[in-house]
């Protein structure tokens, strides 16, 4: 009897050791993050014959790409080589099946575009599209790869990352209690979680321009670059003309700053909506809940004065879609209201991303139903309706939201506007960008006459496509030598405005598993590599470096 107790205590021993040991994940290659970077660098690094895990916070893959960022913002496309055009590829061969087209011909869409065609038949690719599709064609790569995905993984970033005394990551592990070691780790998170937690040096906000010797960092007050700000005289007080009766909703107090001075600030955030006119495919437009109209009494104040650039901005994706973005002085971007979600604990992020939503939603029903709008205004806005087909497992609202700028490294090569507008030479490059610098509005304050107005939307143009160094998705060597961050990457406020581009994160994502699995292959710390031995690799699987 003894002997059978003792027999079943060590099965159970053994099993419970099991249980503990497979709550451990190995592999070459660590990537964490759900972005089009992350899906890039995996598959890259798998194709080197390295072994990848995807540690995904997101249950869906691709980001924004496949969130709701259907119209690409691409710049120049003759410089999106790699995987990045290899996915642009898959969405093009989506296309191309008649099945694709359920609520529109494809005669009817032809060759819409962003200035530039939609569709590239030379080169067989195509850059607008369905948010479904993207995810599509991201599950694809990592199926036709093997790549393994845990989902809804999220890091501990309280105690979750652990380094030896080499400034090696070692393991991270997450809320769930798995642990994941590996060779190299991969940041490809919006918000550059993993390398926060890691100890690596970066910054939140605006830089003066001073730091950096630049012309368009910091506060730039009175520089209106788009159409998104006041136009007119409107009053920011709840009684016009009195300021004791406080301000409206949505006007921050705070003095804005000295222009070119430096902040803690972030450019404003949204939902990019996909909505449709199709009417067996349109949900319609509701009260949401906690609606609060007097949120959006400023926009009734712009209603009396102008109107036709709000509607100006419905961008045609395939299938009788729109991808609704921001434009004009009130609109889609909840201004001011997501200075604090760089670095906020999850619970924190949670109840911005719902205020988001709130505002996002509450705008729209505003805008369908307020009797003090104009009748054509609610006309149009009703007009549209949620695209049942699209995030339906999410109450048709996209899964993320655009996380325009959160953490940026400061590595071992800081891109800045100088680099964008090609005024000096990058040493090492690993892709590159074309797209303009491009920061929608930091804050909306009220100016010395005591009008309200918005500040921080800058657009300026790089006089051609521009290098993106290596040293720009490497930590300090001090900091981490086996990190690499190719989304929140050492750069500047103003030269990310231009790097942030969904293609371009994918260029990045590449380069970084490029560099991983010749990291892994050689047994070398990342900054050890010879750069050209990368240079030779990136080129030789479709990277441009060279325009």
């Amino acid at each position: 009897m003894k002997k059978s107790i003792l027999l079943i205590t060590v099965v159970v021993c053994i099993i419970f050791a099991g249980c503990k040991k497979e709550n451990v994940y190995r592999a070459d290659v660590i990537v964490y993050g759900g972005t089009s970077a992350a899906v890039t660098s995996a598959v890259q690094a798998k194709r080197m014959g390295r072994s990848v895990i995807v540690v995904s916070p997101d249950r869906h893959l691709g980001g924004m790409s496949s969130s709701g960022l259907g119209f690409t913002d691409t710049g120049n496309k003759e410089v999106i080589g790699g995987l990045a055009r290899e996915f642009y590829q898959l969405i093009y061969n989506h296309y191309q099946k008649p099945e694709a087209w359920k609520w529109q011909k494809q005669s009817e869409y032809g060759n819409r575009g962003q200035g530039n065609p939609a569709i590239d038949g030379e080169k067989r690719t195509m850059w607008i599209f369905e948010p479904h599709v993207a995810e599509e064609a991201f599950e694809t790569l990592v199926k036709e790869n093997n790549i393994n995905v845990l989902r809804d993984e999220w890091l501990d970033r309280e105690n979750g990352v652990i380094k030896d005394k080499n400034m090696k990551i070692v393991s991270f592990k997450t809320l769930s209690g798995k642990i994941f070691k590996g060779k190299i780790f991969i940041d490809a998170t919006y918000e550059g979680d993993l390398m926060a937690v890691a100890g690596v040096s970066y910054h939140v906000g605006r830089e003066a321009n001073s730091v950096y010797g630049e012309t368009w960092n910091g506060v730039q007050k009175g520089v209106y670059h788009h159409g998104h700000w006041f136009k007119d005289n409107v009053d920011p007080y709840r009684i016009p003309g009195d300021p004791s009766s406080g301000l409206l909703p949505r006007i921050s107090s705070e003095d804005p700053g000295e222009n070119g001075t430096g902040d803690k600030k972030v450019q404003a955030y949204c939902y990019r909506l996909c909505l449709t006119q199709h009417p067996e495919n349109k949900v319609p437009i509701t009260k949401p809940e906690g609606y609060d109209s007097t949120q959006y009494e400023l926009l009734v104040r712009v209603a009396e004065t102008r109107w036709t650039e709000f509607f100006a901005k419905y961008d045609p994706i395939p299938n009788l879609k729109t991808d609704v973005n921001n434009h004009g002085p009130f609109s889609y971007d909840n201004i001011g209201m997501n200075w604090d979600y760089p670095e906020a604990s999850y619970e924190r992020r949670k109840e911005i991303l719902k205020e988001h939503i709130t505002y996002q939603k509450g705008l729209l029903y505003f805008m369908a139903t307020d009797p003090r709008l104009p009748v054509w205004v609610r006309e149009t806005m009703n007009s549209w309706g949620y695209s049942r087909d699209e995030f339906a497992d999410n109450g048709y609202w996209p899964y993320n939201i655009y996380v325009r700028e959160a953490r940026r490294m400061i590595g071992e090569y800081v891109m800045t506007e100088n680099d964008v507008l090609c005024k000096r030479p990058v040493p090492h490059p690993i892709g590159m960008g074309s797209y303009t610098m491009d920061s929608h509005n930091v804050q909306r304050y009220v100016t010395p006459e005591g009008f309200v107005q918005n500040e921080g939307d800058i657009g300026v143009s790089a006089p051609k496509p521009y290098q993106i160094d290596l040293g720009a998705i490497m930590p300090k060597r001090n900091e981490c030598t086996n990190l690499l961050v190719p989304v929140a990457v050492s750069s500047s406020h103003i030269a990310f405005g231009s790097i942030r581009m969904e293609p371009v994160f994918m260029i990045l994502g590449q380069s970084a598993g490029t560099v991983a699995s010749m990291a892994v292959d050689k047994r070398k710390d990342i900054h050890d590599l010879k750069y050209e031995e990368i240079r030779q690799k990136l080129i030789d699987d479709g990277q441009i470096l060279e325009y």
